[in-house]
């Protein structure tokens, strides 16, 4: 089932392509208000008071509109509160975010955000997808629009689901902590795979990575949007090698100051890097003569064997022996053979 029959689903519409808002919505566009919401008033009829009168008695009789499922209302940003399962990485440093808000100012906001009914909060909404909508309202003092939908919590996560795999900029690490997300608030595995759209191998990679990245550093690179699997898992590997203090040194290491959040992360891998192997200290060891008189000092490593000839114990010997090496190499070779 693709991207857009998924989100038709839990919407109850057809999915359609983003269109700009309108600015005066008629009411045979089923644009229902709900609490909380700040609905565009239709033009008002003059009629009879007996007819306004029985109007009025029919209206009584039908469900409040806030109880109207799948209503595409205008709502208060500050009503609207994130989904209890996280699945964004927090990034101080998007510098996309102010160009978002722009594209809002002049253009308008043309897909509606999800939500359903806070469970929990009376009068608020919680939501689905569109926090970054949403986030983009608040900052501009306007309304956000909305779909309004009965979603059960199962639903309510394969919707964000959904839309998370219709946006490129979510990364890798994003998409692991959404899996262990959901995992640690009670989801079961068929729906986390259904949400996901993956198999459970591919699950259970997500959360392996997303279990051995500590909270304190996920905050601190953020989301590194062009971070794969391989270079997490090299990270991961190294905060299981160094201490406690030299992960917390990394975190507070100065070349984080500025960085984008893909260079904080190289930051962090770099000042976890463990230290260059120490070359061995060679092996010394003395050769006498008959006389017990010291004459040479050899000393051996891994990368062969260095010989000092003391020249005041035998002089001229160093050159009888520089003399005669490819002989006695000759000799050693047949020896071999």
């Amino acid at each position: 089932m693709n991207q857009k029959k998924r989100l038709s689903a839990i919407m109850g519409t057809p999915v359609q392509a983003d269109a700009p808002p309108q600015a005066s919505p008629e009411p045979s566009m089923g644009y229902t208000p709900v609490a909380g919401a700040t609905p565009h008033a239709p033009a008002v009829e003059k009629r009879p008071a007996a007819a306004r009168s029985m109007a009025a008695m029919w209206a009584a009789s039908r469900p409040a509109p806030a109880e109207v499922d799948g209503a595409v209302v205008d709502l208060d940003p500050d009503l609207c509160l994130p989904s209890a399962i996280a699945d964004r990485v927090p990034d101080v440093t998007d510098a996309t975010f102010g160009a978002f808000v722009d594209q809002i100012r002049e253009e308008g906001q043309h897909t509606p955000i999800l939500v359903r009914r806070h469970p929990r909060q009376t009068g608020h909404y919680e939501i689905a997808y569109g926090r970054r909508r949403t986030r983009a309202a608040k900052a501009l003092g306007t309304p956000v629009r909305a779909v309004v939908r009965d979603l059960s919590d199962a639903e309510l996560v394969v919707a964000q689901g959904s839309e998370n795999l219709a946006r490129e900029d979510l990364s890798y690490i994003e998409r692991a902590h959404f899996a262990r997300n959901m995992e640690q608030a009670g989801i079961a595995r068929d729906v986390i795979l259904k949400a996901m759209s993956v198999h459970r191998p591919d699950l259970a990679n997500y959360l392996a990575v997303a279990e051995a990245i500590p909270a304190p550093v996920l905050a601190a690179i953020g989301p590194a949007p062009k971070v794969g699997r391989p270079r997490w898992l090299t990270l991961a590997d190294r905060i299981k090698a160094a201490t406690s203090e030299q992960v917390d040194a990394a975190l507070v290491s100065p070349g984080l100051a500025g960085k984008a959040s893909d260079e904080r992360f190289t930051v962090i891998l770099n000042a976890l890097a463990p230290p260059p192997p120490r070359k061995a200290k060679p092996r010394a060891e003395t050769v006498k003569d008959a006389r017990g008189v010291k004459f040479a000092r050899i000393e051996r490593s891994s990368d062969g064997m260095r010989v000092t000839l003391d020249e005041k114990a035998e002089p001229g010997f160093a050159d009888y022996l520089a003399e005669r090496l490819p002989e006695m190499l000759a000799a050693y070779r047949q020896g071999r053979g």
